[in-house]
């Protein structure tokens, strides 16, 4: 033993094991991975290994030879009730259906669903159109998940603190933490697993228990809850970290805690490689780190006191992953993890625990609840120190860290004034957006919508919202899950080029694939200005209206030029018509001489106006009118304005069949670029040089 003692002690025998991981995980990483599957497959079987249901859509992960995404649609609400007393974690199944690979974004700088299935080892999703049951489940393990997951079915956040499954919480209220900067508190961590093991540890000494005993039966309890719940890095780190504490303690091989951790990190990434592409993994194991390299700096006999510095070191660790992931911080999360963090660890997470067994007692914890929602969802109303960051090279995330390193070794020295480089870095960082002087025009994929980004020096335009077609459902086939291309697309967009407003919203023109989401953007963002096209407001207009006087932004129609600082835009205005398409705003723009045109909906009517009454040539860019329909883009129009590139916003295998051949044929002269093929389309003007980008699916 103390030879074994004297070995462990060996501080490079943990940064030499640590190092030797890292080497194995980038050749892990690096080595390309293949399915079994391939698309001509139409018939699966496999176990059950996750299911949950919202609204009308049943989605299961089945595991035979690989993991497989399985997708699947009630027709009616009878069929899903049966589907739930039928199926369960475990059961193997038979599905038929169609197997498709998952797509990668198709608008730069959002998350990328085909890139977050490959590092679950997904590589395929099938539409099921039936699901047969092949054999009950026989597992023990799977036949106690299925009654801790029946227990915890009664409330959302039950199933998010017992079980770390956020999929019920509805997207605006997780928007709300996740801007607040209180996620961590929904992912179950080390400060959950100290909590859980306090609690037996206490139950277990008071049955008289030997010390030793206690930390075997505990570390057990742990084992058993992290295979329960899924080897989530953040869980994995609690459990680990906990089990060879607590042998360092039994057996005094007074291993420092840093080299703990390290061989916790070691383990895990041994234990799966892709946690290194994983938010919770990085949250959780940096965040760590510094606190136990910080440690004699966070010691205070002032509760307070220590929680806020607490919160203070990991709101500093956390800006890189931040800033990178979802563009922005919250410096006001600083004080709010002083309400938040207690209020869940020690009255909200152990209620949890005990109502699973208790159900009665669920009425006071839903009253908690609403509490953590209701203060949460005000707060989230305060934007005054949210500062939102643009996406840049992933050198100066790297810097960061080296910046905090610095840092963290100056207050361990304690030197506070090493804090100022970090600082100096997210001062350029914020201010970067202003000294970019490119022209940014970006056609965003909305689907069948058109919506449109023009930016220069932190000044911006965006010409229409998309917008998809809402129809009437019956209330079971609701989710909680808000499809919104503001929220999912267009807010991510902007922030990721640092924008932080919007100087104009430009309306084209009423119809609902145009405006749409024009009443969300203005409830979620900034927007200085609006301006409408000519003609009659419609509905759509009239009730964006209202919402425009309520919030006192100004709002104008018709107008003929808009003047910025650097150019110009002309909205070809001829005369008022007798439907929205033709009234659509048409405009022009020339930078640096090249020509922009953005047709709006504009049919061939209103291009035999245009060139009546103005004189255009030559276009390099033209935005497709109408998506493509057969309506608008004439030959003769065509052929006179001579366009270099052509870009169609249109949905994939939409129900108009846009584009229409005659059209895609009248273009052939130019370079045709399609948000249904290409995904968004990224034009960039610097120094008089033109690059284009694209974000194919």
């Amino acid at each position: 033993m103390l030879k074994l003692r004297t070995i462990l002690l060996q501080d490079k025998l943990y940064y030499l094991i640590f190092l030797l991981v890292v080497l194995i995980t980038i050749v892990n990483v690096s080595i390309p991975r293949s399915s079994v599957y391939n698309s001509n497959m139409t018939e699966v079987t496999g176990k059950i290994i996750f299911i949950t249901i919202e609204g009308n859509k049943l989605k299961l992960i089945l595991k035979n030879k690989e993991k497989l995404v399985v997708n699947y649609y009630f027709e009616e609400k009878q069929e899903k009730d049966t589907f739930q007393s039928k199926f369960h974690l475990g059961d193997y199944i038979k599905v038929e259906g169609e197997l498709t690979e998952p797509k990668h974004s198709t608008t730069k700088n959002l998350f990328d669903y085909k890139e977050y299935l490959y590092h679950q080892n997904i590589y395929f999703i099938m539409k099921a159109s039936n699901i047969k049951k092949i054999k009950d489940n026989k597992n023990v393990y799977y036949y106690i998940k299925n009654i801790v997951t029946n227990l915890t079915s009664k409330n959302a956040y039950l199933k998010t603190f017992i079980l770390g499954d956020k999929s019920l919480l509805s997207t605006k209220i997780t928007t709300s933490y996740q801007e607040n900067g209180l996620s961590h508190l929904f992912a179950i961590s080390g400060m959950h697993i100290t909590l859980l093991s306090s609690l037996i540890t206490k139950i277990l000494k008071k049955l008289k228990l030997s010390e030793t005993k206690c930390y075997y039966i505990t570390s057990t309890i742990l084992i058993i809850y992290l295979l329960l719940v899924g080897l989530s890095p953040s869980i994995l780190r609690g459990v680990l970290f906990y089990i060879l504490f607590s042998l360092n303690k039994i057996y005094y091989f007074y291993i420092k805690p840093v080299n703990l951790f390290l061989l916790v990190t070691s383990i895990a990434l041994l234990i799966n490689y892709n946690y290194i592409y994983d938010i919770g993994f990085l949250y959780s194991f940096s965040i760590s780190l510094s606190l136990i390299l910080t440690s004699t700096y966070l010691s205070s006999n002032n509760y307070l006191l220590g929680l806020l510095k607490t919160s203070l070191i990991s709101f500093l660790v956390s800006i890189p992953i931040c800033i990178y992931n979802f563009y922005q911080i919250n410096i006001l999360s600083i004080i709010y993890n002083l309400f938040f963090v207690p209020y869940v660890s020690i009255i909200v997470f152990p209620i949890s625990l005990v109502v699973v067994f208790i159900p009665f007692l669920l009425p006071i914890y839903e009253i908690l609840i609403k509490i953590l929602e209701t203060i949460s969802l005000t707060i989230s109303n305060i934007k005054v120190l949210t500062l939102i960051f643009p996406r840049v090279h992933i050198s100066i995330y790297l810097l960061y860290y080296i910046l905090i390193i610095i840092f963290i070794k100056g207050l361990i020295s304690q030197s506070k004034k090493k804090l100022i480089p970090l600082l100096i870095l997210l001062v350029i960082h914020y201010t970067y957006p202003y000294l970019n002087n490119d022209l940014l025009i970006e056609m965003i994929d909305v689907g069948q919508g058109d919506s449109l980004l023009i930016s220069k020096n932190n000044k911006s335009i965006l010409i229409d919202t998309g917008g998809k077609i809402k129809y009437k459902q019956e209330a079971w086939k609701q989710t909680n899950k808000e499809s919104s291309i503001i929220k999912n697309t267009t807010l991510p967009l902007l922030k990721s080029k640092g924008i932080r407003k919007l100087d104009y919203l430009i309306i084209t023109h009423g119809d609902f694939d145009h405006m749409g989401e024009a009443i969300n953007l203005i409830n979620s963002f900034k927007v200085k200005t609006i301006i409408f096209n000519c003609g009659r407001y419609n509905y759509l207009e009239r009730e964006l209206i209202k919402v425009l006087k309520k919030k006192r932004i100004p709002y104008y129609s018709c107008i003929d030029e808009l003047n910025l600082s650097q150019y110009n835009l002309q909205f070809l205005n001829t005369k008022e018509y007798d439907n929205e398409n033709d009234n659509s705003n048409v405009i022009y723009l020339n930078y640096d001489n090249y020509q922009f045109l953005f047709m709006g909906d504009a049919s061939i009517e209103k291009e035999r106006d245009i060139l009546n009454e103005y004189s255009i040539e030559d276009i390099d860019f033209l935005k497709v009118g109408h998506h493509g329909s057969d309506t608008s883009s004439s030959k003769e129009f065509i052929d006179i304005i001579n366009p270099k590139y052509s870009i169609i916003s249109v949905g994939e295998n939409n129900r108009y069949n846009h584009p229409k051949k005659s059209v895609l044929n009248t273009l052939s002269d130019s370079k045709i670029y399609r948000t249904d093929q290409d995904g968004s389309v990224m034009f960039k003007i610097k120094n008089n040089k033109l690059k284009i980008e694209t974000c194919s699916p």
